[in-house]
């Protein structure tokens, strides 16, 4: 028999020898306690869903639900169940949703294999210190722009502006990817603003290049002054100095053959190698190594991953100051706008797609012309004369 609940009448009821059983109430359909043989007490509501199968939604316990406030969450309840909504359904599938780790891990697994070794470390190294410590555990769905927004000005206040600017543009990239996967309708990053950043535009003066020089000459890692030397001589990126292999380079012809696997733009690049180049090159080629690349890692059995503690201690015995590894690629493009070299010379050199991005050298390209402005006037004054 069913009876109206109370407080009073759910107290009194007996427990059930084993398992459980549930009380119904006489006012509500489907809406009942639910009580165990270990004395355990639930509200619950039993409803079909609109495919006609049956479902035990479990409300709340006792003490922390009353009767009262059970009966108005079934009134609720039963309200959306006929308008088509499955509250059931829909607390699985919530439990049940990813969370930011999850999306972490997938981000890694599926996405980060295609990128280059550079890339692969610094986002693994962004999740690792700040993205899973921060956001971790919330479900991707629930990651609001405030959540963001919030993370954004922390990693900022603590004095990495552009390091707050990458992260940002990497769980942008995350949630993206998201939406892809069917885990959220929307991207939470857009529309936080990034910190401003100054371009940086840092060439080695001709004083610095020639301690540089002298510093490699008598830098005890070998292996660290060559990477340098050839970052100087071919304006490359690091990675693709460090992932460097003998079967891309022709030294007869003097021509080196980057991968597009190796390159930003993934695209082959063809690379003429100077004199220089091909010397040094061709001086390793004689010591000999069987793993396939220039510079092979420690273990011998794949490639040198960094030279960042090298270029310090560079730097240091050089009396070089506030010079990143990538500003020798910088100086190796002044050096050849300043010689009177073409922009698109030097970008096809460099390895650029777009020519806006080889247009940050065009300033340097004053003093060439300069030069020739000074002569030609010379010339024009003289034949006056």
């Amino acid at each position: 028999m069913t009876e109206r609940l109370t407080d009073r009448t759910v107290a009194k009821l007996p427990l059930p020898a084993t398992g459980n059983r549930i009380h119904f109430d006489s006012e509500i359909g489907g809406f009942g306690v639910r009580i165990t043989a270990a004395g355990a007490r639930a509200f619950v509501l039993c409803y079909r869903n609109r495919a006609g199968r049956q479902r035990r939604y479990t409300i709340g316990s006792l003490p922390e639900w009353t009767v009262s406030a059970a009966r108005a969450e079934a009134k609720e309840l039963k309200r959306q169940i006929d308008q088509g909504s499955d509250p059931l359904s829909e607390r699985v599938a919530d439990r049940e949703a990813p969370t930011v780790a999850e999306l972490c891990q997938r981000f890694i697994d599926d996405h980060l294999p295609k990128r280059r070794p550079s890339t692969r470390t610094n986002y693994a190294a962004a999740i690792r210190n700040v993205i899973l410590p921060k956001l971790g555990a919330l479900k991707v769905a629930d990651v609001t722009f405030a959540d963001v927004d919030i993370l954004h000005r922390k990693v900022t206040k603590n004095g990495v502006p552009v390091q707050a600017n990458r992260i940002l543009a990497q769980l942008s990239k995350m949630f993206s990817l998201a939406i892809k996967w069917g885990w959220r309708t929307d991207n939470p990053c857009r529309g936080i603003e990034f910190n401003h950043e100054e371009k940086r535009e840092r060439f080695l003066s001709p004083e610095e290049l020639s301690r540089l020089g002298e510093t490699l000459d008598k830098f005890h890692d070998k292996q660290a002054a060559a990477i340098v030397a050839l970052l100087l001589l071919t304006g490359s990126r690091v990675g693709e100095v460090l992932t460097m292999r003998w079967q891309d380079l022709d030294l007869n012809a003097g021509i080196w053959t980057k991968p597009s696997a190796h390159t930003k733009q993934k695209r082959i690049h063809r690379l003429p190698l100077s004199g220089p180049a091909r010397a040094l090159l061709a001086k390793l080629r004689t010591n000999g190594n069987d793993t396939g690349y220039v510079f092979p890692g420690i273990s011998r059995t794949g490639h040198r991953y960094e030279i960042k503690e090298a270029w310090k201690n560079i730097c240091a015995s050089a009396d070089i100051k506030n010079a990143r590894i990538h500003d020798l690629r910088h100086t190796h493009a002044s050096i050849l706008v300043s010689a009177g070299y073409s922009l698109p010379i030097v970008g096809h050199l460099l390895g650029h797609t777009q020519p806006a991005t080889t247009a940050r050298y065009a300033h340097l390209a004053d003093d060439p012309l300069r030069l020739a402005t000074e002569k030609a006037g010379a010339i024009i004054t003289n034949n006056g004369k």
